[in-house]
């Protein structure tokens, strides 16, 4: 089977063909030294994983001959996941992370103590989409444009579960917390930013009937830790990670 895997726009369906980006094409011509005839594997997030033939490559983009399935399409848990966004990077790593843990929604969130300014959902969604082609999943989370805590409480669904961990010491254990649900509730996770969150923030999160305030564990996290922490929780005790069992 092909090794090079890419997300792709168009519809996939056998005998069809599929349109490649300028930098698509040049990373399988200049880094992977592929060309004409070569096969690779492509996925849009809707037909499921096919094989494809490469029939050409230039600067300005290329295209693939879509040959034959290699996977029907399967969605993945229903798991979001809200970031107050840190400094350094960090951002990037959050998005690469939470997508190989199977997130299918990643919505950055400013809160009080929130410093970054300013967030870049396209370099964001282009490190989700990275991440997904490298980590073998057949969708790409949507990243959404930052939104202010409150609002975003504002317009939660009120069937979603909001695991909300909070570095305070004031949330139950995260497994003690999971031990009933059902498996079928959509969830997803709230993680501060570095400062953690304001009192003010907690106490009014804490009286949304959706909202489950979580500890992970005697130390504290860093922000991006924590949030790789909480969604590993989550797979192992009732996402898709139960399945290997």
């Amino acid at each position: 089977m092909p090794t090079v895997r890419l997300y792709v726009s168009d519809d996939l369906t056998g005998g069809g063909a599929a349109s490649l980006g300028a930098k698509q094409a040049h990373y399988l011509k200049a880094v992977m030294r592929l060309g004409a005839g070569e096969d690779i594997l492509v996925f849009n997030g809707r037909d499921g994983e096919w094989r494809g033939q490469i029939a050409d490559l230039g600067k300005k983009g290329g295209a693939i001959s879509v040959v034959a399935q290699t996977r029907e399409q399967h969605f993945g848990p229903d798991l979001w996941l809200a970031f107050a966004p840190v400094k350094r990077g960090k951002p990037e790593l959050v998005a690469r992370a939470a997508t190989e843990l199977g997130v299918s929604v990643l919505q950055p969130v400013t809160t009080r103590r929130t410093v970054v300014g300013r967030v870049n959902t396209e370099r964001l969604r282009a490190n989700a989409v990275e991440a997904a082609e490298q980590c073998g999943r057949l969708t790409v989370p949507a990243v959404l444009e930052p939104v202010a805590l409150e609002a975003l409480m504002d317009q939660w669904p009120p069937d979603r579960r909001l695991m909300l961990c909070d570095e305070t010491g004031g949330g139950q254990p995260v497994a003690t917390a999971l031990a009933q649900d059902p498996r079928t509730t959509p969830w997803a996770v709230l993680i501060g930013p570095e400062g953690g969150f304001d009192p003010s923030e907690l106490d009014a999160l804490g009286k949304h009937p959706i909202v489950t305030r979580v500890g992970l564990g005697p130390r504290i996290l860093r922000a991006e830790t924590a949030a790789i922490a909480a969604l590993a929780c989550w797979q192992v005790l009732v996402g898709d990670w139960r399945a290997l069992e």
